[in-house]
């Protein structure tokens, strides 16, 4: 990996090029510290293993996450919740006074939801044109997938696993015609991803069962800041007894992250599993948390005035 300082792009190439970059040091830098938190790095060895200066990866980090790679730190440092949440007995309680609580990407796009009608549901989505690429992530590499009405899929990707990801996006949209877009994949990961927290809402295109459509809304409509139990998601639908469905349902989401399926936690206070890793899903949680302390912050500043 070349140790060269990225500059300011000088075409639409080059700042493409910049981005997929900088997403892809957020990508290392956010796993070194999960991997890391309770060794404390200092800001030069987190710089350092993502080769850069300390001085330009404080500014590129907290460009990105909104937030000082400290502050990151820190949250990653009051983790996992697991004896504030113990210690409460309240799941949501716990949540808000441990940080996990945070406006999240959802609140900042303004995601809308938008389900398929019966017509195109019962047709498999025939006739459908999906445009898709993959696109680096502050969370991983991501597959993309999109309609004219929306993002239909969004799913995490090891090295290797592009054409199981594929192949399970035609599983799931089994009449449509897949049609590589990179540069569609890209605008909307810029938007999904970025820093920028006025950007356009985004719509979302779902195809499931009835019941996995009920599930995902009720994520969707999560108030700003709250993280639930398995249990308490399911009684929000009215599903008292139906945990273990709900989180089948969460296992099938197919538009990660912005259908926050990793703000669900177990009772009991520990993290829990996720489809895409426990360690991307403390990513998003913290990557979550910055977004809610930039705005304390903010407010606090502001107030101050």
């Amino acid at each position: 990996m070349s140790n060269k300082q990225p500059h300011p792009a000088n075409s639409e190439g080059g700042m493409e090029q910049q981005i997929c970059d900088d997403y892809n040091r957020m990508e290392r830098a956010i796993h070194f510290l999960v991997q890391h938190v309770q060794e404390q790095p200092s800001l030069d060895e987190i710089a350092a293993s993502v080769h850069l200066s300390k001085f330009h990866f404080q500014r590129m980090f907290t460009r990105w996450a909104g937030i000082s790679p400290k502050r990151f730190l820190q949250y990653l440092t009051l983790n996992e919740a697991k004896d504030v949440l113990v210690r409460h007995g309240s799941v949501l309680d716990a949540a808000y006074e441990a940080g996990l609580s945070s406006p999240g990407r959802l609140h900042d796009l303004f995601v809308t939801y938008e389900a398929l009608t019966p017509g195109e549901y019962k047709a498999g989505a025939a006739g459908l044109r999906i445009g898709h690429g993959f696109q680096p992530s502050p969370f991983g590499r991501c597959l993309l997938a999109f309609t004219a009405r929306g993002i239909c899929g969004l799913s995490f990707v090891e090295a290797g696993g592009e054409a199981a990801a594929l192949a399970e996006l035609r599983a799931t949209w089994p009449g449509a015609t897949l049609a590589p877009d990179d540069g569609g994949a890209r605008r909307l990961a810029r938007r999904a991803f970025g820093p920028d927290p006025h950007s356009a809402p985004l719509k979302i295109v779902l195809r499931g069962t009835a019941f996995q459509i009920k599930v995902w809304e009720a994520l969707l409509a999560l108030p700003p800041g709250e993280v639930v139990s398995y249990g308490d998601l399911a009684r929000r639908i009215g599903a008292h007894q139906a945990a273990r469905a709900v989180g089948n349902a969460l296992h099938h989401n197919p538009v990660a992250f912005l259908i926050p399926c990793h703000r669900v936690i177990r009772k009991v206070g520990r993290i829990g599993g996720y489809r895409y890793g426990e360690e991307r899903k403390r990513a998003m949680l913290a990557w979550e948390a910055a977004q809610r302390l930039r705005r304390q912050d903010g407010a606090a500043q502001a107030g101050a005035v």
